[in-house]
């Protein structure tokens, strides 16, 4: 498996999503624009310009025609993906942490950091009715930083995974607060669904990631690394997960730190053990994606490199598991 190394952005990457067809990449970093890729073969298909600040997270809708990005410049803004044009802005009091579409792509959400005495705030915004207000806000209640914000099955529930290692649930129409898990010792990175929605799985500093079960909220498995961990993402079609991370630089002086530690790192959904690891970062890894149909990853890094892997015949046969279309 021979991987694409993109060099499109100047700093660290912090967000990276496939769209629904899996032909595209999109890639954000701690600069105040974007890019596009043509996910086989890693060509740049364009950059989307209009922040002054960081981007921290970027996503786009299923049909690929909308995208939205949330920045350090206080701000969320719509872009036509075709075009790179922007379509709508919304000023925000605070840094934009975390953006995510709802399904049906008519809601999204966006979260801002706990910063200058602001409580974080994740608002709900309705795409269908074109307003500069978001028809609910949701004010943390922690006083922590939320760092994750995604949607839950059907839009029904908010999931935030925050710094202070817990993930909390909100009703999504009420804005109430509805579970709080507290397993993790140190801050929550992120989280991430499987395809079906039936189970989730969160990145912690603590050196672990671990499994829920989305409805019962039943904690399932542990997966346990022994760095931190920044990003998570579960196969589409096999019992499987990754995960990215690494001893962040200013740790560096205090703790041992080896190209290892950078390694995005395989591990079976079932029996919680490492499969595999692939090398190539130099240093943390911040996001991670599986292609939506399985056939490959993408790894965002503290290097500034994007990662394309394509699997291997061998990765499906010798586990007897198709790539599936998404």
């Amino acid at each position: 498996m021979r991987p694409i190394a993109l060099k499109g952005h100047e700093r660290s990457i912090t967000s990276i999503k496939y769209n629904k067809e899996g032909d595209l990449l999109f890639s954000a970093a701690k600069s105040p624009t974007w890019a596009v890729w043509f996910s086989d073969n890693g060509e740049r298909l364009g950059t989307y310009e209009g922040h002054t600040g960081a981007i921290w997270s970027i996503d786009v809708d299923r049909a690929t025609r909308y995208a939205v990005s949330g920045s350090a410049d206080n701000s969320v803004k719509l872009w036509d993906v075709q075009f790179g044009k922007e379509l709508q802005h919304w000023p925000h009091k605070t840094p934009v942490r975390s953006v995510n579409f709802g399904v049906g792509d008519k809601t999204f959400l966006s979260t801002t950091d706990h910063v200058l005495g602001q409580k974080p705030v994740i608002s709900v915004w309705d795409l269908s009715q074109k307003s500069t207000k978001p028809v609910l806000e949701i004010v943390g209640k922690n006083e922590s930083k939320i760092i994750n914000t995604t949607w839950g099955p059907l839009n029904e529930s908010i999931f935030t995974a925050c710094e202070d290692g817990t993930i909390r649930v909100y009703d999504a129409r009420k804005g109430e607060q509805t579970k709080c898990i507290s397993d993790h010792t140190k801050a929550v990175m992120q989280l991430a669904f499987s395809k079906d929605g039936l189970v989730f799985a969160t990145a912690s500093k603590d050196g672990t990631s671990r499994l829920y079960d989305t409805h019962t909220f039943q904690h399932l498995k542990t997966y346990n690394t022994g760095r931190p961990i920044n990003t998570v993402s579960l196969s589409p079609n096999k019992e499987e997960l990754i995960l990215g991370g690494g001893q962040s630089a200013e740790s560096v002086t205090t703790t041992r730190v080896d190209s290892s530690q950078f390694k995005v790192k395989f591990y079976h959904l079932v029996y919680e053990e490492e499969i595999g690891s692939v090398p190539g970062h130099f240093g943390p890894v911040n996001a991670v994606a599986y292609h939506p149909d399985g056939t490959g990853f993408a790894s965002g890094g503290e290097d500034g490199y994007v990662r394309l892997h394509h699997f291997d015949p061998d990765y499906f046969t010798k586990f007897g598991v198709e790539p599936q279309t998404a």
